[in-house]
């Protein structure tokens, strides 16, 4: 069995891995990313958020992202019946980017391992991790197995878990654990927009809100192709007969507003189910690992959060361990999970009022109040971690109250 040696090894190549890998790179530490697929591949979380290109611009990843001319995204539309609530990334709290992309997952995350590689760090795709065990120092000794089937084993000092769904690490150290928000599923295609609409309208990322609980998403891209996703309960899902394509078409119907825009559109391969995607862990790291993105945490498709959230997590894990093989003594509790932990819990809040009903009511109140709308506007930038925000410093008891102040004013205005 071959042998190889590494300061740090990184299970998963998407954006999470790369910009780890990067930022790494660039500090001279030596770095090996193993990826179990072979790229360009799909995978779903074509939305971005506005905070991910700040991790793409300091690990020198953002020129190569321009290149590919994707579709931008400067904002988010929410509609419910006839109520429209339109996000301004320009418009909020959190100074940042204003704007950020829509895009096709394998083109883009081929562009970033393109960039990496180039960059001269080692790559090695189709190999997939079977076993791993720490020394008591942390060192760790992990099996890869390559399309062939030959073994081969990777000595490293750190590993980072940034391999998404795969989830290796919790899979291998036995560190799943139910999800406290809602059992929700999803159901998504592509499909080719012959006649899409011109002008804003057409490249528009939406989200229509069907019922409190259900929802679909269109994400426009560049190339004409347009994502289409449903999202509800899982036993709601479950309930539409058919094959997913039977069950994908009837859930477009349900839409108002799109029912006509794609009631004739093919779809560019048969649609994926995911059943209760939403995802944890009883930890963030150990003694010679730490997990992140979608390795760590997954929420829900509804704000758009997991790159960010992979990208942000992939990039302080990189800093911390350079950090560490610099001599440095780290509290990993409170500079990585205590600070990951934090943003996740503003996002959790926000999904779990979304499925009470209570954001809604903020979203699609009118009047507007602008200064509200302003704060809210930065979480869905992914600005969690502004600690002068109210909707962030309060956001477990913001939402519900003021959700609470606008039924008490619905009562009076009756």
């Amino acid at each position: 069995m071959n042998e190889k040696n590494t300061d740090v090894l990184i299970i998963g190549a998407g954006p999470s891995g790369c910009v780890a890998a990067s930022y790494l790179h660039i500090e001279g530490i030596r770095v090996k990313v193993v990826e179990k697929s072979k790229f360009p591949r799909f995978v779903i979380g074509e939305s971005l958020l506005p905070r991910c290109m700040d991790h793409f611009e300091e690990v020198g990843l953002l020129e190569c992202l321009q290149d590919c001319n994707f579709e931008i995204k400067d904002g988010a539309r929410f509609i419910k019946g006839d109520a429209v609530c339109h996000f301004d990334f320009s418009k909020k709290h959190t100074k940042g980017w204003d704007y950020t992309w829509q895009v096709p997952r394998a083109d883009f995350d081929k562009a970033l391992t393109d960039e990496v590689q180039r960059k001269g760090v080692d790559i090695a795709f189709e190999h997939e991790v079977v076993d791993v065990s720490f020394a008591t120092d942390g060192s760790s000794k992990t099996t890869v197995k390559d399309k062939d089937g030959n073994l081969e084993t990777i000595n490293a000092k750190f590993i980072i878990d940034s391999s998404g769904y795969g989830r290796v690490l919790p899979r291998l150290l036995d560190l799943d654990k139910p999800s406290a928000l809602p059992k929700h599923s999803s159901i998504f295609t592509h499909v080719k927009e012959e006649k899409r609409p011109e002008g804003t309208e057409g490249t528009l990322i939406t989200f229509d809100v069907v019922s409190t609980e259900t929802w679909l998403w269109v994400i426009p891209f560049s190339n004409g192709n347009t994502s289409l996703g449903y999202v509800g309960p899982t036993e709601y899902l479950e309930s539409f007969p058919g094959t997913n394509s039977e069950k994908l078409k009837a859930m477009i119907r349900l839409s108002d507003y799109y029912r006509d825009r794609f009631k004739d559109s093919e779809f560019l391969f048969e649609p994926i189910l995911i059943k209760n995607y939403s995802k944890s862990v009883k930890q963030l790291y150990g003694n010679g690992y730490v997990l992140t993105g979608n390795s760590s945490e997954f929420l829900d498709p509804v704000f758009s959060s997991g790159v960010t959230f992979a990208t942000e997590s992939g990039l302080l894990a990189a800093k911390l361990i350079n950090r560490e093989l610099n001599g440095e003594n780290l509290d990993w509790e409170k500079e990585y999970s205590d600070y990951i932990k934090a943003g996740v819990a503003v996002f959790s809040t926000y999904v779990n009022e979304w499925y009470t009903g209570n954001l809604q009511k903020l979203f699609f109140h009118r009047p507007e109040n602008p200064e509200i709308k302003e704060q809210i506007c930065a979480v869905l930038a992914g600005y969690v971690w502004d600690q002068s925000n109210p909707f962030v410093k309060n956001h477990q008891r913001l939402v519900k109250t003021v959700a609470h102040i606008i039924d008490l004013e619905d009562i009076e205005n009756r």
